[in-house]
């Protein structure tokens, strides 16, 4: 176990992920570890480390080394992993909603999604201190937590993955069109950083090879892809595209699987469009929280809501560029049963 907080500081991660409590100190015992791992610079040129397959910036391995250690479940927390800008915000807002519909109506004047970005309702566990998991309160019940996470399934705290009859632990997991994510990706990046120091050709080549924050995204999405087949009660997988087309049937479908069906009188009430109305792209777009001030890391809310299109690569990626994000995709997904 790591040893806690008390040895020489490293230097602060830049923008985007700028540090909650000002300068980051680690232990000693953490810094030889970073110093053990394969290190490559980012599309926003900062170090970032490779651990356990996947490539992350220190404060995530931290906070993930810290999850591993520290984190204890509660009977019914609720995971939403998802790979970065593949929708993400959506569903952090439409399951917050869902779960939070007895106490926050979704046509509450006051309902908390009108003045409060998601990503604030709904934190990500790897960038939690330990001292947060037990403060969080974002469910009207206090056996359930609801978190975010880009950890690949094999990086989750053992507690939440493993079978265990004290636990009912849920984990939602949201993919996208590699193509889309990649160009949502994009203009992430030319937000944070100075555009003349990047291109789209200098952040495909890093992302096609998996050299990216969480990245490589199709070995996070197999991950995820085979604990749901093997557990489907525990691990649901939803397609990005299947919740722009029919809405409704997977907001059904995830309220199903959270153990919060809608009953018949909320059906009869409407309450699923209210639902949707809510937390649509458009709605949550032109908040007044959506378009200006910041997370608590650093990063501009305006980054969350850009198209929300399904097949907006088309206006971006050339064509050599699409056959390798597709031929990748095929190969990674060989044999899987999983296309997208």
């Amino acid at each position: 176990m790591m040893e806690p907080k008390v040895s020489q500081p490293l230097e602060p991660y830049p923008a985007p992920f700028k540090p909650i409590n000002g300068e980051i100190v680690y232990s000693q015992e953490f810094i030889d570890l970073l110093s053990t791992l394969p290190k490559e610079k980012d599309s926003f040129g900062v170090d970032i480390y490779q651990y356990n397959g996947f490539w992350w910036p220190e404060v995530a391995v931290h906070c993930m080394i810290e999850s591993l250690n520290y984190f204890q479940p509660r009977k019914n927390d609720v995971f939403l992993a998802t790979a970065p800008k593949s929708g993400t915000t959506w569903l952090k807002a439409i399951v917050y909603t869902l779960l939070n519909r007895q106490v926050h109506h979704p046509q509450d004047p006051h309902h908390p999604l009108l003045t409060t970005n998601p990503h604030q309702l709904v934190p990500f566990l790897e960038l939690l201190e330990h001292s947060e998991y037990e403060t969080l309160s974002n469910s009207s019940e206090s056996s359930t937590r609801i978190f975010g996470s880009h950890l690949p399934a094999a990086s989750l705290p053992k507690s939440v993955t493993e079978e265990n009859e004290s636990f009912n632990c849920k984990i939602v997991y949201l993919c996208r069109d590699i193509k889309d994510t990649f160009v949502s990706f994009f203009h992430f990046v030319i937000k944070h950083v100075d555009p003349s120091s990047t291109s789209l050709e200098k952040v495909f080549d890093l992302y096609s090879r998996g050299l990216n924050g969480a990245g490589p995204v199709w070995d996070q999405i197999m991950g995820y892809w085979k604990e749901s087949l093997e557990r489907p009660d525990k691990v649901l997988f939803i397609k990005y595209e299947d919740m722009k087309r029919e809405p409704r049937i997977q907001a059904r479908r995830l309220a199903l699987f959270l153990g919060k069906p809608l009953s018949e009188e909320e059906e009869n009430s409407g309450m699923l469009d209210q639902i949707i109305s809510l937390c649509s792209f458009d709605h949550m777009k032109n908040l007044e929280v959506s378009k200006s001030g910041t997370t608590r890391h650093g990063i501009k809310n305006n980054t969350f809501y850009r198209s929300g299109q399904v097949g907006d690569w088309k206006n971006y990626l050339t064509a050599g560029m699409a056959a390798k994000l597709d031929h990748i995709t095929r190969e990674k997904f060989r044999g899987s049963g999983l296309s997208l």
